[in-house]
């Protein structure tokens, strides 16, 4: 079957569709509402061809969206601690307090 324009507009809109009914009605936003939009987007457009038709578009659609969902945490996750800002405090030990029982060393207490 070859994909021309139109119909990846109608899978589109069906998806961007049920995707904001979703998030109308479950109040939030989160990658179960595209699983779940892709899944229904399959099964009605497979509809015309019967149930078992409609189980299988509905499985694939629900897989596919469920494995751009999960590679976009995953690249989310990455870059985020990959810019994380280090605490320059950490690994310098002359910026933590002396201990008791122990002198201060450097400028000394001035009086």
């Amino acid at each position: 079957m070859p994909v021309n324009p139109g119909s990846f507009a109608v899978w589109g809109g069906l998806f961007s569709t049920i995707d904001c009914g979703l998030v109308r009605l479950r109040g939030k936003e989160d990658p179960w509402n595209s699983i779940t939009s892709g899944a229904m987007t399959g099964a009605i457009l497979a509809a015309r061809s019967g149930p078992l038709a409609m189980v299988g578009s509905a499985m694939m659609g629900g897989i596919l969206l469920a494995l751009i969902e999960g590679f976009g945490i995953l690249l989310t996750r990455y870059t985020a601690q990959q810019f994380q800002n280090p605490n320059p405090f950490v690994e310098d030990p002359s910026q933590l307090p002396p201990k008791e029982g122990q002198e201060t060393r450097g400028y000394g207490q001035y009086q």
